[in-house]
Protein backbone atom coordinates (compact mmCIF):
# COMPACT_ATOMS: atom_id res chain seq x y z
CA UNK A 1 0.00 0.00 0.00
CA UNK A 2 1.33 3.55 -0.62
CA UNK A 3 2.41 4.95 2.61
CA UNK A 4 0.93 8.53 1.32
CA UNK A 5 -2.76 6.72 1.31
CA UNK A 6 -2.49 5.58 5.00
CA UNK A 7 -4.70 7.74 7.16
CA UNK A 8 -3.12 9.60 10.08
CA UNK A 9 -3.98 6.78 12.53
CA UNK A 10 -1.79 4.22 10.41
CA UNK A 11 0.68 6.90 10.22
CA UNK A 12 1.18 7.13 13.67
CA UNK A 13 0.74 3.19 14.10
CA UNK A 14 3.61 2.67 11.48
CA UNK A 15 5.78 5.18 12.99
CA UNK A 16 5.73 3.65 16.29
CA UNK A 17 6.58 0.48 15.45
CA UNK A 18 9.30 1.59 13.02
CA UNK A 19 10.71 3.52 16.04
CA UNK A 20 10.64 0.65 18.12
CA UNK A 21 12.55 -1.54 15.91
CA UNK A 22 15.22 0.93 14.93
CA UNK A 23 15.51 2.38 18.38
CA UNK A 24 17.29 4.90 17.34
CA UNK A 25 19.70 7.22 19.48
CA UNK A 26 18.19 10.18 20.74
CA UNK A 27 20.85 13.26 21.38
CA UNK A 28 19.28 14.95 24.13
CA UNK A 29 20.86 18.73 26.28
CA UNK A 30 18.42 19.08 28.72
CA UNK A 31 17.80 20.75 31.91
CA UNK A 32 18.55 19.29 35.17
CA UNK A 33 15.50 18.82 36.48
CA UNK A 34 13.88 15.96 33.49
CA UNK A 35 16.96 14.70 32.61
CA UNK A 36 16.23 11.41 34.25
CA UNK A 37 12.25 11.07 33.29
CA UNK A 38 13.58 12.10 29.64
CA UNK A 39 15.73 9.05 29.47
CA UNK A 40 13.00 6.92 30.99
CA UNK A 41 10.48 8.32 28.53
CA UNK A 42 12.57 7.75 25.26
CA UNK A 43 13.36 4.37 26.92
CA UNK A 44 9.88 3.26 27.65
CA UNK A 45 8.64 4.20 23.96
CA UNK A 46 11.56 2.41 22.05
CA UNK A 47 14.04 4.69 21.89
CA UNK A 48 17.91 4.95 22.92
CA UNK A 49 18.62 8.31 24.98
CA UNK A 50 22.07 9.42 24.90
CA UNK A 51 22.55 12.16 27.51
CA UNK A 52 25.68 14.55 26.64
CA UNK A 53 26.37 17.95 27.30
CA UNK A 54 30.32 18.22 27.72
CA UNK A 55 31.49 20.72 24.72
CA UNK A 56 34.61 18.68 24.12
CA UNK A 57 32.09 15.60 23.30
CA UNK A 58 28.67 17.19 21.84
CA UNK A 59 30.30 17.39 17.79
CA UNK A 60 30.81 13.48 18.13
CA UNK A 61 27.78 12.91 19.75
CA UNK A 62 25.66 15.01 17.35
CA UNK A 63 27.79 12.75 14.19
CA UNK A 64 26.74 9.32 15.81
CA UNK A 65 23.07 10.03 17.05
CA UNK A 66 20.23 10.02 14.89
CA UNK A 67 18.43 13.17 15.90
CA UNK A 68 19.08 15.97 18.68
CA UNK A 69 17.05 17.32 21.08
CA UNK A 70 17.63 20.75 22.35
CA UNK A 71 16.03 21.86 25.98
CA UNK A 72 16.79 25.55 27.70
CA UNK A 73 15.07 24.70 31.09
CA UNK A 74 18.32 25.26 33.13
CA UNK A 75 20.39 27.24 30.81
CA UNK A 76 24.09 28.34 31.76
CA UNK A 77 26.50 30.13 29.99
CA UNK A 78 28.45 26.32 29.80
CA UNK A 79 25.58 24.18 28.49
CA UNK A 80 24.63 27.25 26.19
CA UNK A 81 27.87 26.93 24.61
CA UNK A 82 27.41 23.26 24.08
CA UNK A 83 23.95 23.35 22.20
CA UNK A 84 25.07 25.92 19.88
CA UNK A 85 28.41 23.79 19.00
CA UNK A 86 25.90 20.40 18.66
CA UNK A 87 23.08 22.50 16.70
CA UNK A 88 25.98 23.94 14.29
CA UNK A 89 26.88 20.41 13.89
CA UNK A 90 23.42 19.39 13.10
CA UNK A 91 22.56 22.18 10.58
CA UNK A 92 25.78 21.40 8.92
CA UNK A 93 25.07 17.16 8.97
CA UNK A 94 21.84 18.11 7.60
CA UNK A 95 20.37 16.03 11.17
CA UNK A 96 17.56 16.56 12.11
CA UNK A 97 16.61 18.49 15.42
CA UNK A 98 14.23 19.71 18.06
CA UNK A 99 14.00 22.92 19.98
CA UNK A 100 12.36 23.41 22.86
CA UNK A 101 12.69 26.97 24.39
CA UNK A 102 11.42 26.69 28.03
CA UNK A 103 10.63 30.05 29.34
CA UNK A 104 12.30 31.57 26.85
CA UNK A 105 10.25 34.85 27.54
CA UNK A 106 11.24 35.83 31.54
CA UNK A 107 14.44 36.86 30.59
CA UNK A 108 16.40 38.33 28.09
CA UNK A 109 19.29 35.70 28.29
CA UNK A 110 17.18 33.32 27.95
CA UNK A 111 15.14 35.25 24.75
CA UNK A 112 18.37 36.04 22.89
CA UNK A 113 19.99 32.40 23.62
CA UNK A 114 16.89 30.75 22.03
CA UNK A 115 16.93 33.14 19.23
CA UNK A 116 20.96 32.22 18.91
CA UNK A 117 19.76 28.72 18.57
CA UNK A 118 16.87 29.09 16.37
CA UNK A 119 19.53 30.59 13.33
CA UNK A 120 20.83 27.08 13.37
CA UNK A 121 17.26 25.52 11.81
CA UNK A 122 15.74 23.47 13.81
CA UNK A 123 13.43 21.29 12.32
CA UNK A 124 10.79 21.54 14.95
CA UNK A 125 9.82 24.09 18.14
CA UNK A 126 7.57 23.13 20.17
CA UNK A 127 6.07 24.88 23.53
CA UNK A 128 3.02 26.33 25.35
CA UNK A 129 1.87 29.09 23.25
CA UNK A 130 3.23 32.21 25.38
CA UNK A 131 6.97 30.52 24.41
CA UNK A 132 6.21 30.28 20.70
CA UNK A 133 4.85 33.72 21.09
CA UNK A 134 8.21 35.35 22.80
CA UNK A 135 10.28 32.88 20.56
CA UNK A 136 9.10 34.69 17.88
CA UNK A 137 8.47 38.45 18.62
CA UNK A 138 10.27 38.60 21.60
CA UNK A 139 6.82 39.63 23.48
CA UNK A 140 6.48 38.06 26.67
CA UNK A 141 2.68 37.46 27.85
CA UNK A 142 3.37 35.39 30.60
CA UNK A 143 5.09 34.78 34.55
CA UNK A 144 6.76 31.14 34.88
CA UNK A 145 7.43 28.44 32.10
CA UNK A 146 4.05 27.36 32.12
CA UNK A 147 1.80 29.95 31.09
CA UNK A 148 -0.36 30.05 28.16
CA UNK A 149 -2.22 31.82 25.63
CA UNK A 150 -5.61 31.49 23.35
CA UNK A 151 -4.86 28.63 21.33
CA UNK A 152 -7.06 29.42 18.69
CA UNK A 153 -5.84 33.27 18.48
CA UNK A 154 -2.49 31.45 17.59
CA UNK A 155 -2.77 29.53 14.78
CA UNK A 156 -2.55 31.74 12.29
CA UNK A 157 0.76 33.02 13.78
CA UNK A 158 2.32 29.92 13.94
CA UNK A 159 1.56 28.91 10.51
CA UNK A 160 2.42 32.02 9.66
CA UNK A 161 6.13 32.10 11.60
CA UNK A 162 6.23 28.12 10.35
CA UNK A 163 5.98 29.18 6.84
CA UNK A 164 8.51 31.72 6.99
CA UNK A 165 11.51 30.14 9.03
CA UNK A 166 10.63 26.71 7.13
CA UNK A 167 9.96 24.33 10.43
CA UNK A 168 7.14 22.68 12.30
CA UNK A 169 5.71 24.60 15.53
CA UNK A 170 3.75 22.44 18.16
CA UNK A 171 2.04 24.27 20.32
CA UNK A 172 0.96 22.52 23.49
CA UNK A 173 -1.61 22.75 25.89
CA UNK A 174 -5.17 21.48 26.70
CA UNK A 175 -5.13 20.91 23.11
CA UNK A 176 -2.10 20.70 21.23
CA UNK A 177 -1.88 22.26 17.20
CA UNK A 178 1.28 21.35 14.93
CA UNK A 179 1.47 22.95 11.82
CA UNK A 180 3.98 23.00 9.13
CA UNK A 181 2.74 26.31 7.92
CA UNK A 182 0.12 24.37 5.60
CA UNK A 183 -1.18 21.76 7.07
CA UNK A 184 -2.64 22.16 10.84
CA UNK A 185 -3.13 19.42 13.07
CA UNK A 186 -5.23 19.29 16.32
CA UNK A 187 -4.77 16.63 19.30
CA UNK A 188 -6.98 16.47 21.89
CA UNK A 189 -5.50 13.57 23.52
CA UNK A 190 -4.28 14.33 27.15
CA UNK A 191 -5.38 14.58 30.94
CA UNK A 192 -4.97 18.01 32.86
CA UNK A 193 -3.29 16.47 35.72
CA UNK A 194 -0.48 15.91 33.53
CA UNK A 195 0.18 19.74 33.39
CA UNK A 196 1.23 19.32 37.37
CA UNK A 197 3.83 16.79 37.04
CA UNK A 198 6.91 18.65 35.96
CA UNK A 199 8.70 17.94 32.95
CA UNK A 200 5.62 16.31 30.49
CA UNK A 201 6.21 19.01 28.01
CA UNK A 202 9.82 18.15 27.75
CA UNK A 203 9.27 14.60 27.67
CA UNK A 204 6.83 15.53 24.39
CA UNK A 205 10.10 17.07 23.07
CA UNK A 206 11.95 14.25 23.52
CA UNK A 207 9.57 11.62 22.17
CA UNK A 208 9.06 14.18 18.85
CA UNK A 209 13.07 14.19 18.79
CA UNK A 210 12.77 10.12 18.98
CA UNK A 211 9.96 10.42 16.28
CA UNK A 212 12.37 12.83 14.31
CA UNK A 213 14.84 9.94 13.43
CA UNK A 214 12.42 7.69 11.67
CA UNK A 215 9.52 9.96 10.17
CA UNK A 216 9.31 10.86 6.88
CA UNK A 217 8.55 14.69 7.60
CA UNK A 218 9.00 16.56 10.75
CA UNK A 219 5.15 17.22 11.05
CA UNK A 220 4.21 13.54 11.49
CA UNK A 221 7.13 13.04 13.60
CA UNK A 222 5.45 15.84 15.83
CA UNK A 223 1.96 14.73 15.12
CA UNK A 224 3.66 10.69 16.19
CA UNK A 225 5.39 12.12 19.37
CA UNK A 226 2.26 14.04 20.92
CA UNK A 227 -0.26 11.62 20.15
CA UNK A 228 1.27 8.77 21.88
CA UNK A 229 2.53 10.40 25.08
CA UNK A 230 -0.95 12.11 25.33
CA UNK A 231 -2.54 8.84 24.78
CA UNK A 232 -0.25 7.26 27.60
CA UNK A 233 -1.21 10.08 29.93
CA UNK A 234 -4.46 9.83 29.50
CA UNK A 235 -4.85 5.90 29.94
CA UNK A 236 -2.15 6.93 32.92
CA UNK A 237 -4.90 9.20 34.75
CA UNK A 238 -7.68 6.46 34.80
CA UNK A 239 -7.95 6.35 38.41
CA UNK A 240 -5.05 8.01 39.51
CA UNK A 241 -4.53 9.22 42.95
CA UNK A 242 -2.25 11.86 42.03
CA UNK A 243 0.79 13.58 39.97
CA UNK A 244 3.18 11.24 41.62
CA UNK A 245 1.50 8.42 40.36
CA UNK A 246 0.88 9.71 37.40
CA UNK A 247 4.37 10.28 35.97
CA UNK A 248 5.22 6.49 36.67
CA UNK A 249 2.09 5.25 35.23
CA UNK A 250 2.96 7.49 32.00
CA UNK A 251 6.25 5.41 31.34
CA UNK A 252 4.38 1.91 32.07
CA UNK A 253 1.33 3.54 29.13
CA UNK A 254 4.38 4.49 26.99
CA UNK A 255 5.69 0.87 27.39
CA UNK A 256 2.93 -0.80 26.18
CA UNK A 257 1.42 2.01 24.15
CA UNK A 258 0.48 -0.48 20.84
CA UNK A 259 -1.61 -0.51 17.71
CA UNK A 260 -5.19 -0.98 18.98
CA UNK A 261 -4.15 1.48 21.87
CA UNK A 262 -4.19 4.11 19.53
CA UNK A 263 -6.58 3.10 17.49
CA UNK A 264 -8.95 3.28 20.02
CA UNK A 265 -7.95 6.42 21.60
CA UNK A 266 -6.35 8.82 19.13
CA UNK A 267 -7.67 11.90 18.92
CA UNK A 268 -6.71 13.33 15.83
CA UNK A 269 -7.92 15.93 13.19
CA UNK A 270 -6.87 18.06 10.55
CA UNK A 271 -7.60 21.62 10.71
CA UNK A 272 -7.07 21.90 6.77
CA UNK A 273 -5.85 25.53 6.80
CA UNK A 274 -4.20 28.01 4.74
CA UNK A 275 -2.30 31.00 5.66
CA UNK A 276 -2.95 33.46 3.54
Amino acid sequence: MDKKAFSMQEKIIQSLGELREKQPLVHNITNDVVTNTTANALLAIGASPIMAQAIEEVADMVGITNSLVINSGTLTRSSLESMILATETAHNLDKRWILDPVGVGATPFRLTSNKQLLEYKPSVVRGNASEIKALFTGANEGKGVDSSSSSESTLHFIQEKAREHQLVIAVTGATDYVTDGYEVYQINNGHPMMARVTGTGCTATAIIGAFLAICDTPLMAAVSGLTCLGIAGELASMDCPGPGSLQLRMLDELYRLDQSTIQKFEKVSNLRRSCH
